[in-house]
């Protein structure tokens, strides 16, 4: 038997979908890697022995947390193994801020590429924020589960209130027969039956950790098997692309989204996509560079309740109108265009394509997905409210911000809704965005412009009871 075989025919293995095996290819290539991650600010520490405890029970109800990923044989998509050596401290991580800047120490945790020969996740516990506050960087490869799964896996150790009654640690489930699905249903409590599941499982569905940008690659990958030619990025500034990261953050009041979105006749998404899409044209505009319309990528969630593992996603693809115009015409254009788009897009599957994807030779699959990806500007996700507050081992939330992978694209926007807040997390190339901190200063302009233009005066901050 080869090392990459991963047992007899009739061994226990449950192999990758077609969808995540060509994304597992992918991330041979770190500009297309499908990692996702979240910035969680905490107002303390959380107690270090608890929570190793609550990670390792996560572990033996979330079988997908202590495997490693193997090669199939010709033919077969690769499959997950339990990794005999499994260790929870490689994987459950503490540091010292020091003298670091926060953001930039996120931005290297994110840029990192995961050790292929171990389960394909870390949380990294960060330490010696002012005021004893703390951070905590989850990060999980988009092989693993989508962002909308693995928050949801999360339900293993977040908590309602600070020192909840403990119950007995889960027993580990059995591991799944061999299978071709591209999910993995890891409940093991109906939350009918288990009211304070049900609710943790309520708020973990607005924290997910938007990662579901790859799913823009398999439409590209579809055209491009189709012979039909990607067409080149439309940006004249944006053309680099790197490895190396920046990571910025901002924040929107929700309810002050909501009554500016309905008074300019449309959505909290349509507010953020024009936010984003308006920064975007002021930084060509101003560089002297103006551009007519920006490719965005808008992943869109195919997720039922209750299912909690594997990819469930399809891809939202935009022109978007990047020039000049007031913003109350670019929200109206924007509002129209990805209402085209969800509705030419929502019953989109991705399995046909990616089984097409999987008969090319890694490397024109790295080099077409590398090519069409790179046509793509920017990324934008929205994800729903949780609107209580959560618990990690007796520390507090404070906010939530998230990091969507780029996927060979100039920078992606997310916002991650939490206690009425949205959550902006700015993860950008640094040789595609030659000043991410103007990028960042223009996405703070356009959602104030266009809260004034929705009857919000006054942009609020939250009120948090920690300084970053």
């Amino acid at each position: 038997m080869s090392p990459a075989d991963p047992g007899p025919p009739d061994a226990p293995v449950e192999r990758m979908s077609s969808m995540e095996a060509v994304m597992w290819v992918l991330d041979s290539d770190p500009r297309l890697a499908s990692a996702f991650a979240n910035l969680t600010i905490l107002d303390r520490a959380p107690d270090r022995d608890e929570l190793r405890t609550r990670m390792l029970a996560a572990t033996a109800v979330v079988p997908r947390l202590r495997q490693k990923v193997v090669d199939g044989a010709p033919l077969s998509t690769p499959a997950w193994i339990d990794d005999t050596d499994f260790d929870i401290d490689h994987h459950l991580r503490w540091i010292h801020l020091g003298p670091n800047d926060l953001d930039s120490v996120v931005a290297d945790l994110s840029s990192r590429p995961f050790d292929r020969s171990r389960p394909l996740w870390e949380f990294v516990v960060i330490d010696g924020l002012p005021d004893g506050a703390a951070a905590m960087v989850q990060r999980m490869d988009h092989t693993l589960t989508d962002g909308e799964g693995g928050i949801r896996l999360s339900v293993q150790f977040l908590d309602l209130e600070r020192h909840p009654e403990r119950r007995e640690p889960p027993a580990p489930t059995a591991r799944p027969g061999r299978t071709d699905s591209n999910t993995t249903d890891t409940n093991t409590t109906d939350s009918a039956d288990d009211p304070a599941r049900g609710l943790v499982d309520q708020a973990t569905r607005g924290l997910r950790a938007a990662a579901n940008v790859p799913s823009a690659l398999f439409d590209m990958v579809r055209d491009s098997m189709r012979q039909v030619a990607t067409p080149g990025r439309r940006s004249s500034l944006w053309t680099e692309r790197s490895t190396e990261r920046w990571f910025g953050r901002s924040t929107i009041n929700l309810e002050d989204a909501k009554s500016a979105a309905h008074q300019l006749g449309g959505s909290v998404n349509d507010l953020f996509v024009t936010g984003a899409l308006q920064a975007a044209a002021r930084i060509h505009s101003a560089a002297d560079a103006p551009v007519d319309e920006l490719r965005v990528a808008i992943p869109l969630s195919q997720r039922s309740s209750g299912t909690a593992g594997g990819n469930a996603f399809t891809p939202a693809m935009a022109l978007l109108p990047a020039g000049p115009m007031d913003v109350t015409e670019r929200f109206t254009r924007v509002h129209e265009r990805l209402d085209r788009v969800k509705a030419s897009r929502g019953s989109m599957g991705l399995e046909g394509p990616a089984t097409v994807a999987r008969l090319l030779p890694d490397s024109a699959l790295v080099g077409i997905v590398g090519r069409s990806a790179g046509a793509i500007d920017f990324v934008c996700s929205n994800v729903r409210a949780a609107p209580f507050d959560l618990y990690i081992a007796g520390a507090h939330l404070e906010a939530n911000y998230p990091l969507g992978p780029l996927v060979n694209t100039a920078f992606n926007l997310t916002t991650m809704s939490y206690r009425g807040w949205l959550f902006l997390g700015l993860l950008v190339d640094r040789a595609a965005v030659a000043d991410p901190d103007a990028l960042l200063a223009a996405v703070d302009d356009a959602y104030s412009e266009l809260l004034a233009a929705g009857g919000i005066g006054t942009r609020r901050t939250p009120d948090l009871s920690v300084t970053t």
